[in-house]
């Protein structure tokens, strides 16, 4: 075991709380946010586009809107958000599809709670979920996607 404190691996909640004490960290946070502001804009327009003028069932314009939205973000949040332009971009799409995906089930089974047992209107709904589903984003980019080797 190495003697050197700086060579000892945090443990995770340690790291979090080391974490929230950087600005470059609270930086990243509001990037991410203006970036998944105009994908939560791109994501319902879509949405609704698919959803009212064509008609299409809202669990499959919520795929669709996904789709869109997530080539949206994987480009910004690689080139301006975390600035990962130097990993491989086959790895980083991966997984940011990955996580995004897992982030999609829960706001996909959440928006299917709202519309079908709350009744609340699909455009709406599909806000609420998407909301909900950007802490999972986030957490999940930062600490795999984009990570960065220390």
């Amino acid at each position: 075991m190495p003697e050197d404190a700086s060579a000892v691996e945090l443990r995770p909640h340690a790291r979090l709380l080391h974490g929230m004490r950087r600005p470059a960290n609270w930086l990243q946070l509001v990037r991410f946010g203006l970036v998944g502001g105009v994908g939560f804009i791109v994501n319902l327009a879509v949405y609704a586009l698919f959803v009212h003028p064509i008609g299409v069932d809202y669990r499959v314009a919520a795929v669709a809107a996904w789709i869109v939205a997530v080539l949206n973000n994987f480009i910004l949040n690689r080139h301006w958000t975390f600035d990962a332009r130097d990993g491989l971009v086959r790895f980083q799409a991966l997984r940011f599809v990955a996580v995004s995906l897992v982030a999609f089930v829960f706001s996909l089974l959440l928006l299917t709670l709202l519309v079908e047992g709350a009744g609340l209107a699909k455009v709406p709904a599909q806000a609420i979920a998407v909301v909900a589903s950007t802490p999972l984003n986030f957490l999940g980019n930062k600490l795999w996607s984009f990570r960065t080797r220390a």
